[in-house]
């Protein structure tokens, strides 16, 4: 993909107010009660009484960052064979009606500002009456393929709006740059919460860091090797906002744009088929593996090549997309025991995209930079030292149910091993553990994020990547032969 260097603006302004007495969904959704005049106080007063920072407490309640829905997938572990598909399907609906409410959101703050029922009726109204007819269609899908809808799921429809996070205060930080002009509403928030994000309480020096990385002590029978695959690190800008694990057969599946190597025939319609024949970029030919990760930009006022596309400007993705300084892709063993191959066509997904309104249950993502490795951040991007790169991390998991090469949520026929004793769940077998290590040279300080879906806010914690196993069956067989013999290979 092509660079650019037309400066966009955003057509989002960077605040909204909302007056109303109360906001509260039930039914199943997440509540979210903010209480902001009440009906008999005087509107100046509201408005502007009060202390400096009463009034700034009333400013930041007024205000609304993003919309959160509860994740319908999650609750959906099983789903008959038949209906993955249909299912599958209308979750991408689900995801674009999010995503559609929250460009609304974020396109008419002054209207919502001078009308308090604005986000109730223009904007969650609306959302809830149409995730309740997809709901109803999963439901009914499920049921003709023979199996049980879960209780509550028509429950599942309301969401509602997230005010903004107060930033903490970062003692220990450097002064942060100004932001550029050309990024206002959909780059970083500059701390004040009210923009497409992230804010610049969403980094930290990892100098101000203590090392925080615990690793289970190998026993007698661990698989001690490692196998290394080279594929190089996107030089050649394969990019699409497709998921083929999460939402086969729908364009723009993940309203961001991603990162891929290994198989270059991936995209929303790939088959099986069509990915053990396609082309890599892997140096090893038997690895058409499909490894891939949302892109980082910087979001430094310059416009990407898809500034105008889905996945890009019109999901609210915006600035240079980075290629990394170098992609690691190793294959590790077990602390307690020998693996087995992975199955042909496993799929994997570690870490959550819609962390920031699902909570870290499923967050995996690990940030840090080149010389401190050992102190992982979570839910903050680290401000590098000069001479240091930024790192993303990703330990995907090593436990397989024995059976399945997905399941219906696409989470539980893989688990992680126990992070003190390194064992899987019982009845789980240990495979080879994929660790990608992806590096990149940015400035310092903040000013770059991952992309992700809209109302995620470009959020570290929601940080994921994505694997599907397509390494010829003789050389899996190699590699895990190589790591229980405790070899090193390429």
């Amino acid at each position: 993909m092509g660079r650019t260097s037309r400066k966009r603006r955003s057509s989002l302004t960077t605040r909204m107010t909302v007056a109303s007495a109360a906001l509260l969904l039930g039914g199943g959704g997440l509540a979210a009660v903010n209480v902001y005049a009440s009906a008999h106080e005087d509107p100046g007063q509201s408005a502007g009484g009060g202390t400096p920072r009463q009034q700034a407490q009333q400013a930041q309640q007024r205000q609304v960052a993003t919309i959160d829905c509860p994740d319908v997938g999650n609750a959906l572990p099983d789903v008959p064979e038949g209906a993955r598909g249909p299912v599958d399907g209308e979750l991408a609906t689900l995801d674009s009606q999010i995503t559609a409410a929250y460009q609304r959101l974020a396109a008419n703050r002054e209207a919502a500002a001078q009308d308090p029922d604005f986000v109730r009726n223009s904007v969650l109204g609306p959302l809830k009456d149409k995730r309740g007819a997809v709901l109803g269609r999963i439901g009914e899908d499920i049921r003709r393929s023979g199996g049980t809808p879960p209780p509550r799921l028509d429950g599942m429809a309301p969401c509602t709006g997230r005010a903004p996070e107060q930033p903490a205060p970062q003692p220990s930080q450097p002064a942060q740059p100004s932001q550029p002009a050309g990024n206002t509403g959909t780059g970083t928030g500059a701390g004040t919460g009210t923009g497409n994000g992230p804010d610049a309480a969403d980094f930290v020096d990892i100098t101000s860091v203590r090392p925080n990385v615990v690793t289970a002590r190998n026993r007698r029978a661990a698989s001690r090797g490692t196998f290394t695959t080279a594929c190089g690190r996107n030089e050649n800008g394969k990019f699409n906002p497709d998921n083929v694990i999460v939402a086969p057969g729908v364009s723009n599946g993940a309203h961001h744009m991603h990162d891929y190597v290994g198989n270059q025939a991936t995209d929303a319609f790939s088959s099986d088929d069509a990915l053990a024949n396609g082309r890599t970029s892997c140096r090893n030919q038997g690895d058409r593996s499909t490894y891939y990760w949302p892109v980082l930009r910087l979001q430094n006022g310059k416009a990407e090549a898809d500034a105008g596309a889905d996945g890009g400007g019109k999901d609210q993705n915006v600035g240079e997309i980075q290629t990394p300084s170098s992609v690691t892709l190793k294959f590790d063993g077990n602390p307690t025991s020998k693996v087995v191959p992975m199955p042909r066509f496993l799929r994997i997904i570690t870490g959550d995209a819609k962390a920031l309104t699902n909570g870290t249950a499923n967050a995996n993502a690990s940030w840090s930079c080149t010389g401190f490795e050992n102190r992982q951040l979570k839910d903050k991007y680290p401000i590098c030292p000069g001479g240091s790169k930024v790192v993303r991390t990703f330990r995907f998991q090593s436990c397989w149910d024995g059976t399945n090469t997905d399941s219906a949520n696409h989470r539980t026929h893989v688990a992680f091993e126990d992070p003190r004793t390194g064992a899987c769940p019982a009845g789980f077998k240990a495979i080879p553990q994929l660790v990608q290590r992806i590096v990149y040279a940015v400035p310092p300080g903040p000013g770059f994020a991952v992309d992700s879906f809209p109302e995620q806010l470009h959020k570290p914690a929601t940080d994921h990547g994505d694997f599907i196993n397509v390494f010829d069956t003789e050389l899996m067989r190699r590699v895990a032969n190589c790591v229980n013999r405790g070899d090193r290979c390429t």
